[in-house]
């Protein structure tokens, strides 16, 4: 496949920004699924509207979490078998994953319609929010299988070497979902229902998309009806390699959920409806970090199985330094234009104040989340998911949820407010920690493999 060949030889900053930049593009736009959501919402419906969307987000990410950690895994592991030369391999992982999304996606939505109003009100919904929670999220269930295929498959994509058609594929989903927005909430006058009712509609398009290109033949990899059996090897495989991902998701679900819980004891609604801009906003700030980490694993996982070990850390050195580059660029931009970036959501004064000033202290250290967001992804491209676990775990639980937990008891919602930069300096030291010595292992790795060869040189001699 010439495709992932060139892995093997392109320069490697040709390489990475052939990955990184469709990845970056199609990343921003995906992004925009909750962002516009959220900006429709806060102006046509208002503040309630507003926090409903936001308590929604731990489910959402729930769900995420677990498409993830299918999609991601096998991500990976495609890579890996592709570097391999084992393009078979490849396609069995592609048609358990698919079957996985299925299952998967059937199961949320039963067991979401299900227990949907005690999930709310746990997760922070007020009587007054709840109403809106409940229709924003009813309507999302009822289309997880649309969201689990669309989302998981699209990195199967990428992964065989046309991160053009990936970024494509989340282009036509997010341009749907604005137009179908704009015309539900302020054409058709249908809510909060009709903002849920277009991200589906835009997922179904999405997963229409993606089928239609492993079916069609324009795919290097083929989607079989003999693959979808579930392989129990291949099943634990995937998700042994994207449980930090899942892990990652999880915890980001569990920080959310106290988080507002915590924004709802000591901001009320409107500390809700603010959160849920600052989120937005620093989603969309570090998306294009997000996409650098995505342009770069397979580059990285098809190097560490063709044992090229100096590309592979080459591409980490580079990645590193892109995605913190962009990521300062996203803060700077917080910084000079807060208050237009929260009223692009809802005009009301107050909830601007608030959110200038919580977002103001929550992105104090937001330089520093490149690096642990490539390392964490580096760990899992080259199949060690236990590093890659502690480096996910670090962040969003081994620190951010005690410090969430302690600060605001001690110094109520500024305490919500510094939790989170103070979690980010945290993670950014251990990372380094870590990073250093897996690039000393790597490198005693790569002189033993040239002691081989060296070796096999000599004796054929």
């Amino acid at each position: 496949m010439k495709e992932s060949e060139e892995m093997r030889i392109e320069p490697i900053p040709k390489l990475l920004l052939r990955f990184s930049m469709p990845a970056i593009v199609g990343l921003l736009v995906n992004s925009l699924y909750n962002i516009i959501d959220s900006m429709f919402v806060g102006r046509g419906v208002g503040d309630l509207g507003l926090a409903g969307v936001t308590v929604s987000f731990p489910i959402v990410t729930s769900f995420m979490a677990c498409i993830m950690l299918i999609g991601m895994g096998a991500t990976s592991l495609i890579s890996i078998r592709l570097g391999e030369k084992k393009g078979d391999e490849a396609e069995k992982i592609i048609g358990n994953a698919f079957t996985l999304f299925i299952i998967l996606g059937l199961s949320l939505t039963v067991i979401g319609l299900i227990f949907l109003k005690p999930i709310l009100i746990f997760f922070g919904a007020s009587p007054a929010v709840l109403p809106y929670a409940t229709d924003y999220m009813r309507i999302i269930l009822l289309g997880s299988v649309f969201l689990a295929v669309g989302t998981g498959m699209n990195n199967f994509i990428r992964a065989e070497g046309n991160p053009k058609m990936a970024m494509n594929t989340m282009l036509i989903g997010t341009v749907t979902n604005i137009f179908l927005d704009y015309l539900f909430i302020f054409i058709f006058k249908w809510g909060i229902k009709g903002a849920a009712l277009a991200t589906i509609i835009s997922y179904g398009v999405t997963t229409t998309w993606v089928l239609h290109y492993f079916i069609s033949g324009k795919s290097k990899l083929k989607i079989k009806t003999e693959n979808f059996k579930p392989n129990r090897v291949l099943v634990k495989a995937i998700f042994i390699v994207g449980f930090p991902t899942f892990v990652l998701q999880i915890t980001g679900s569990i920080q959310q959920l106290i988080l507002n819980r915590s924004l709802a004891q000591y901001g009320g609604d409107t500390a809700l409806a603010v959160i849920g801009v600052i989120m937005s906003i620093v989603t969309f700030l570090v998306m294009p970090a997000m996409g650098v980490s995505q342009g770069a694993q397979p580059i990285i996982g098809y190097n560490y199985g063709a044992k090229q070990y100096e590309r592979v850390k080459d591409t980490l050195k580079l990645s590193i330094i892109s995605a913190t580059a962009i990521v300062t660029l996203g803060f700077a931009v917080s910084k000079i234009w807060p208050s237009q970036l929260i009223g692009l959501f809802n005009e009301d004064p107050e909830l601007i104040a608030m959110g200038v000033h919580g977002m103001g202290i929550f992105f104090k250290f937001l330089p520093l989340v490149g690096v642990q967001m490539i390392s964490a992804s580096y760990f899992q491209a080259v199949g060690k998911p236990n590093q890659a676990t502690l480096l996910s775990l670090s962040r969003q639980v081994i620190i951010f949820i005690p410090l969430l937990i302690f600060l605001p008891r001690q110094f109520g919602l500024e305490g919500v407010w510094w939790s989170a930069p103070f979690s980010d300096l945290g993670a950014f030291l251990l990372t380094g920690i870590w990073l250093w010595v897996e690039i000393n292992q790597l490198n005693k790795t790569r002189d033993l493999a040239k002691e081989s060869s060296s070796e096999e040189v000599k004796q054929a001699s």
